[in-house]
């Protein structure tokens, strides 16, 4: 008699469904009916990945929104000028900008040997990098490499101080 190809499944979610197993070989078709009972059916699956995704985008949006006021915050604390970009771009490069520098601060003087007047050079420095772009690009930057990447930034980075070409 051959291994039966359609078995029942009760699975965890408690739904049963008819499940054929004929594209299985014969001797991995018990077992694999055995790992569906301990699984949610296919409805039941769908209907908690949209469940998650909802959950999901609404807590990476609850995120960004908080991550913004922080780095909104921190730019008028420290008299960040505004930056250059499409609207989206901005808002991204305002905290990329926000992240590294801070984390730069940690990496340079708080747990590194640089003094606070060498550091407000660098705090100088990064006020006329208003392009998003640059602050994006340089997002995975590490934190220690701050000086070196603002000394390599383009002037194309920075605003124009003679807008007449």
């Amino acid at each position: 008699m051959p291994v039966k190809k359609v078995w029942s499944i009760e699975h965890a979610c408690g739904h049963t469904t008819d499940v054929d197993l004929s594209d299985r070989p014969a001797d991995r078709r018990a077992g694999y009916a055995r790992w569906l009972t301990a699984r949610d059916c296919a409805e039941c699956w769908r209907a908690s990945r949209e469940e998650d995704s909802g959950s999901t985008a609404e807590w990476l949006a609850n995120k960004r929104a908080e991550e913004t006021a922080e780095a909104d915050s921190w730019a008028e604390q420290y008299r960040m000028p505004p930056l250059d970009g499409s609207e989206r771009a901005v808002g991204w490069a305002a905290r990329c900008r926000h992240q590294l520098v801070t984390a730069s601060y940690t990496a340079l003087v708080a747990e590194g040997g640089m003094d606070e007047v060498e550091w407000q050079a660098i705090e100088e420095a990064v006020r006329p990098l208003t392009r998003a772009g640059w602050w994006i690009d340089n997002r995975d930057a590490d934190p220690a490499d701050l000086p070196e990447l603002l000394e390599a930034a383009d002037e194309a980075d920075r605003p124009s101080e003679n807008p007449h070409f």
